[in-house]
């Protein structure tokens, strides 16, 4: 049998508006397996400036040009590994908004929040054949200075549109691996780079403190001390069942969770302090009741009546957690485990929080 090697060319054609598209260019033609009909072009939904005015805009241009180059080689090596998945038009016309939703509602609430943003930039509308490389890169503008969808006159920080981004990333890689997009997009996307920002936390002392201070909803107080005493997140406090503990050959109680922001499966031990604070033994949901809206409002006044000034949020129960372990001697591998970081780098910047060689070093100099 004799294949006909087909030429895939990159080629430009000009727009009304001073844009011009690129587009792939078939020859001889191809013929789609999946409506047996022959294709000779692809357009690739990238555009460049017919007439760039400045640097920026030849820039641009040149990058452009870069990643459809790097589209048609992805082409060619298709074409002679017999791979006619991007001839698939039909999934090009599936709603990816309904896409988005359904996969948000299979994990925690930032995706709901990136989606309500996605729904807002796109206008409400948006099939799989609308995402390209260029759209991605207008939602990427978008985040950075867009608005919060519930406190609509203050803009999203650099580090939540660098999260929401990364979500939005996530996404992208689930649907190329199900075979909903043509490419993986992220190849050619840039990540929004994270602003370091100072990690709030409570120290022992200040977490005892939060112990004696009444709180007005006990559920909260009970969530809030388990986090300091477990380092979990919300996500999973939230979610956490009976079923989740058991007793292991030590007599000591674990806990066996997938977590929900990194899918990571963990056996992680507990103390009897902090299996008391859980309350009665039952079925179902531990913390009955406790919903996110506690965490914000109601948390911040019961920290304030227990006289902490510092701006603590319910994630920094979790810093608490890993400075308190590490301060008392835990090494940081062993806090690593039990928070269920992937990688021990990520630990690290607790260890540096309670470095005592820099307290030493500060306290070398003194004007008295």
């Amino acid at each position: 049998m004799t294949l006909t090697c087909t030429n895939v060319t990159l080629r430009q054609k000009a727009l009304r508006n001073d844009r011009i598209s690129l587009y792939l260019d078939y020859y001889p033609a191809i013929r789609n397996p999946y409506t047996m009909k022959m294709s000779r072009r692809e357009f690739l939904g990238i555009y460049l400036y017919a007439k760039p005015r400045n640097e920026q805009q030849r820039i641009f241009n040149q990058e452009m040009l870069n990643k459809a180059e790097a589209i048609r080689c992805i082409r060619v090596q298709s074409l002679i590994n017999e791979e006619f998945g991007f001839l698939d038009k039909n999934k090009q016309k599936v709603d990816f908004l309904a896409y988005f939703r359904a996969k948000a509602r299979e994990r925690y609430e930032k995706w709901d929040c990136v989606c309500n943003h996605f729904e807002k930039f796109c206008g409400g509308k948006c099939t799989f054949g609308d995402i390209t490389v260029e759209l991605c890169e207008k939602f990427r503008d978008y985040l950075l200075k867009c608005k919060q969808i519930h406190h609509p006159n203050s803009y999203i920080s650099r580090n939540s549109a660098a999260g929401y981004y990364s979500t939005f990333r996530a996404l992208l890689k689930i649907a190329y691996k199900e075979k909903m997009l043509r490419e993986n997009l992220n190849d050619y996307l840039e990540k929004i780079e994270w602003k370091e920002v100072k990690k709030e936390y409570l120290t022992l002392d200040e977490v005892k403190q939060l112990a004696a201070t009444p709180c007005r909803i006990p559920v909260l107080k009970q969530a809030s001390l388990f986090a300091c005493m477990t380092g979990l997140r919300i996500s999973d406090i939230l979610k956490l069942q009976w079923s989740d503990f058991e007793m292991g050959p030590d007599q000591g109680y674990y806990i066996r969770i997938c977590t929900e922001k990194t899918e990571t499966e963990a056996t992680l031990p507990i103390s009897h302090e902090a299996l008391e604070l859980c309350g009665e033994w039952g079925k179902g949901l531990v913390f009955k009741g406790l919903t996110r809206a506690m965490t914000h409002h109601p948390l911040k006044q019961w920290i304030a009546e227990a006289g902490i000034k510092k701006k603590i949020t319910f994630h920094c129960f979790r810093h608490s957690y890993a400075v308190i372990q590490i301060s008392l001697g835990t090494d940081i591998y062993t806090v690593s485990k039990m928070l269920t970081h992937k990688n021990v780098t990520t630990t690290q910047i607790y260890a540096d929080l309670v470095n005592s060689k820099k307290r030493e070093t500060a306290n070398k100099i003194s004007l008295k």
